[in-house]
């Protein structure tokens, strides 16, 4: 059983972040929701995220310490440099060579800090004709396959920016951190971790070259077993112009499904994998599913293993009772930035 009032893991590590928008400043939260403090370098004038009015919603920056300093004067680096003394990381996300030409080569701040451990994440990687370019997800996924590989059979379509940006360069930018603070507990030394979106991203794909080298992966969208193509891995619409998401790929759980939705006689168990019935198969239980309302179906769902379950806005997902019960979210009322940021509980 969890205890709530234990010491979070990263209590007392205190981290400098230098000014960033995306993968860095959510690698920065998540290591303020394991105990961080986290000191936030941003410039006197501010560009802020562009995708709010006010920083009242910033849920990437939320409880962050604000330091306003100026790198391109000495106050602000003999700031920075105080920080510094003091920090156990420092994540910054520039494209590569700006921190060197402001004077903050690894080298020369683990020459001053040797503790430190400095978490650098660039867009495209340090070679190559795209290094100096700007990028976003959308990009980052565009040039690992990966969003060729998402969306309809017509056409791609962005995941968000949670894939490239988050899953991809933040989490990987984080395991390199914690890794390193961890030899550094060993051997008292800090040091670089270097990586870049487009690196995480590809790291997200092995499981996808391993099944195209077996024959069962193909190019293409909707035409595989975890891209909407089968009857049993797709998103059905209910009666209230809702959706539920199904799921159950393994053959006891299919067997739930087709007993949920009342289809036993109609659709054959035994031809799961047959592509040749996945058309029809997917017609029948897209007629079971326009019978009930999508929570009607989820709480019907909720009482066997089928892998069915109800598809959430985000407003939704956080008066879920099930969510709810998990902390993942409060259940005040929705505004306030410190009533959203529950979601860390699973990184106790």
């Amino acid at each position: 059983m969890t205890d709530t009032n234990a010491t979070l893991p990263l209590s007392g590590l205190r981290v400098v972040e230098l000014h960033a928008i995306g993968p860095v400043p959510f690698a920065g939260q998540l290591l303020r929701q394991l105990g961080a403090t986290i000191h936030r370098v941003s410039p006197p004038q501010d560009p802020g995220l562009g995708v709010g009015k006010s920083g009242q919603y910033d849920m990437l920056n939320a409880g962050k310490l604000v330091e306003t300093l100026d790198l391109k004067s000495a106050e602000g680096m003999a700031a920075l440099d105080k920080l510094l003394a003091t920090a156990d990381v420092m994540l910054e996300g520039f494209r590569p060579g700006v921190l060197e030409r402001l004077g903050l080569a690894p080298q020369t701040l683990l020459g001053k800090h040797p503790r430190l451990v400095i978490g650098r994440l660039s867009g495209w990687g340090l070679k190559g004709a795209l290094t100096d370019r700007a990028g976003h997800d959308i990009n980052y996924l565009g040039l690992t396959g990966l969003l060729n590989a998402i969306g309809t059979a017509e056409r791609p379509v962005p995941p968000l920016n949670v894939v490239a940006d988050f899953g991809g360069g933040a989490m990987h930018l984080l395991v390199g951190v914690l890794a390193r603070l961890v030899q550094r507990s060993i051997s008292g030394k800090g040091g670089t971790v270097e990586t870049s979106i487009l690196a995480g991203t590809v790291g997200l794909s092995p499981m996808f070259y391993g099944m195209l080298a077996s024959g069962a992966w193909q190019i293409g969208r909707e035409a595989n077993l975890l891209d909407g193509a089968p009857p049993f891995y797709r998103v059905y619409k209910t009666k209230d112009d809702k959706f539920v998401s199904a799921g159950p790929i393994e053959a006891k759980f299919y067997l739930e499904m087709i007993k949920l939705t009342g289809t036993q006689g109609q659709v054959d168990p035994a031809k799961q994998m047959d592509r040749g019935t996945w058309a029809e198969t997917a017609a029948t239980f897209q007629k079971a599913f326009l019978t009930k309302t999508r929570d009607e179906w989820a709480e019907l769902a909720q009482h066997c293993d089928c892998c069915v379950a109800p598809v959430l806005d985000f407003l939704e997902a956080t008066r879920h009772p099930h969510n709810i019960d998990n902390r993942l979210y409060k259940a005040e009322p929705f505004p306030q930035v410190d009533q959203l940021m529950e979601f860390d509980r699973g990184l106790r």
